[in-house]
């Protein structure tokens, strides 16, 4: 893939960069050589690899899922003006 001057601006004025006309030439290089080199990374083979998350083996730790009130039912209405069973309480405004 190449990438031409006419996107070489596109995209400076998407990214919110101001690119001065002697400037458009050398940053179509430089976008040329990553998109080669992404090319170049396409082409590796992988079938063998097993996706990881780390450069290390490690068993990712885990919590029991457990469903709980948190504990913590006195703390969250402490400053309530009106609570009850450790519910907030508010007027009525429906009818």
């Amino acid at each position: 893939m190449s990438v031409d001057t006419a996107t070489v601006r596109r995209v400076a004025r998407l990214a919110r960069i101001a690119v001065s006309d002697d400037e458009v030439a050398t940053m179509q290089g430089e976008l040329n050589a990553i998109l080669g080199f992404v090319e170049q990374l396409g082409e590796a083979d992988v079938s063998g690899v097993e996706p990881m998350t780390s450069v290390t083996p490690m068993e990712m730790k885990k919590r029991d899922d457990a469903v709980t009130d948190g504990h913590k039912a006195e703390d969250i209405v402490a400053n309530a003006p009106a609570t009850q069973e450790h519910f907030f309480m508010v007027p009525k405004v429906v009818e």
